[in-house]
């Protein structure tokens, strides 16, 4: 196995000299801006990872972690256009630069170019990259529309929370290793197995986004930190303080989540305070444990060295550990 500097960097290389068609340029420009803003490009190192785990040359994917770069930029400029937002990564958004239609349709081309890229394998490796991808995909919308939904009730649980993270975020995260491991043309149970590894690790990184976005360093959390306070977002922290609070705490966090306030400093540092106090703060980083510890027991059953296992294990509790 490689380093994940290393397959970033040749993940990057590849991106580089992907040849998106030229004409017409106001629908082509967009993508290629969109794919050159960055970011840590989890989701296809994870795929170039896999295959080399499964002893293959991880070059042998490179197309298919390429697919689930542009299906991931993809979603990113139509969530952006759903949630208006001005920056991403911060740059401007595609509907920002350009117009709300070419944001819609450079994003449907990128839905299109993302299929193409796994016309470059055969026979059954293709059939089963498109058969997991279009699974996935429609289940990111599904996540998608959950999500937009809780933003007008009330009485969201902490299991359709944990459903609406696993279906936007968590399975794209899964998808990406398995299809390194469908290239890698490893066993099913090996297939199926790095899978729920990977979706487990998806939870369990939402969740650690979600607890950072409150109590993350905002130096180093490169965001505002107690934005999805602001916004009355309905996250796990939130949910969870609301199932441990009870009277007039209780009320109190309703009430921060259904008025604006000019001030949001200190509106965003009295619901840390009951965060706190309420235990959710630390019921989240429980939770956050607990999937990565899910995940890390799928590796026991999957057909791979132990150093190996270790390693896939060193990564998880890496990116759990984060402060961005």
């Amino acid at each position: 196995m490689l380093s994940i500097e290393k397959y970033q960097k040749a993940f990057v290389d590849y991106l580089t000299n992907y040849q998106t068609p030229k004409e017409p340029y106001n629908l082509y420009e967009p993508i290629e801006y969109i794919l050159s803003l960055g970011g840590k490009r989890l989701r296809p190192v994870l795929t170039l990872m896999t295959t080399d785990i499964f002893n293959k040359n991880f070059e042998t994917s490179l197309d298919a972690a390429l697919a689930v770069e542009v299906f991931h930029n993809f979603s990113l400029i139509h969530d952006d256009i759903m949630d208006d937002a001005p920056l991403r990564r911060g740059k401007d958004t595609v509907h920002e630069k350009w117009d709300l239609n070419t944001g819609i349709l450079s994003g449907d081309a990128m839905l299109i170019l993302a299929y193409q890229l796994f016309e470059n394998y055969e026979g059954n490796t293709f059939k089963d990259l498109a058969k997991l991808f279009s699974k996935t995909a429609i289940e990111v919308c599904e996540g998608q529309q959950y999500d937009i939904d809780f933003e007008t009730r009330n009485d969201v649980t902490i299991p359709e929370y944990l459903k609406m993270i696993e279906y936007k975020t968590a399975v794209l995260v899964g998808a990406a290793m398995k299809m390194g491991a469908i290239v890698a043309n490893v066993s099913k149970e090996d297939q199926n197995s790095i899978y729920e590894f990977g979706k487990n690790l998806g939870i369990a990184f939402q969740l650690q986004d979600d607890y950072l976005d409150a109590f993350g360093n905002p130096e180093s959390f490169g965001k505002q930190v107690g934005g999805d306070i602001i916004e009355n977002k309905k996250t796990y922290l939130f949910l969870k303080a609301l199932e441990l609070s009870e009277g007039n705490i209780k009320e109190a966090l309703i009430g921060f989540y259904n008025e604006s306030l000019s001030n949001n400093d200190e509106k965003v540092a009295k619901v840390k305070q009951i965060f706190n106090d309420t235990g959710a703060s630390e019921a989240t980083k429980n939770a956050i444990e607990n999937y990565t510890e899910k995940a890390f027991n799928v590796l026991e059953s999957i057909n791979i060295s132990t150093d190996k296992k270790e390693l896939l294990k060193q990564f998880g509790t890496a990116l759990m550990n984060r402060n961005v």
